[in-house]
């Protein structure tokens, strides 16, 4: 069975991660996951995290904290609740199917 898997992300940290645990994990290809913004704004989530945060000085407002990422990954095949299980666990804050 064919299916986009779609999780929703507030850092740029859990979506670069779970784009790993889907490739390493679930043995996806690279090829089938996607990462790009939720919405219409460029965005690096809704709060920073990671590599965006810095310990100093205080940020210089590079940082677009104006939505949630999302990371969709085109499954074929017919467990689709692995992959949905690997975004929760990297942090996904919904997950759906589509």
């Amino acid at each position: 069975m064919e299916s986009t898997i779609i999780g929703e992300f507030d850092t740029r940290r859990g979506a670069e991660l779970a784009v790993e645990h889907v490739v390493q994990e679930c043995g996806v290809p690279r090829s089938d996951v996607f990462v790009q913004a939720a919405g219409d704004a460029n965005t690096v989530g809704t709060r920073p995290a990671g590599s965006d945060v810095k310990a100093a000085p205080a940020p210089q407002g590079r940082q677009k904290l104006e939505g949630l990422i999302e990371v969709s990954v085109d499954f074929h095949g017919d467990t689709p609740e692995r992959i949905a299980d690997a975004l929760r666990s990297a942090g996904a804050t919904t997950v759906r199917t589509r």
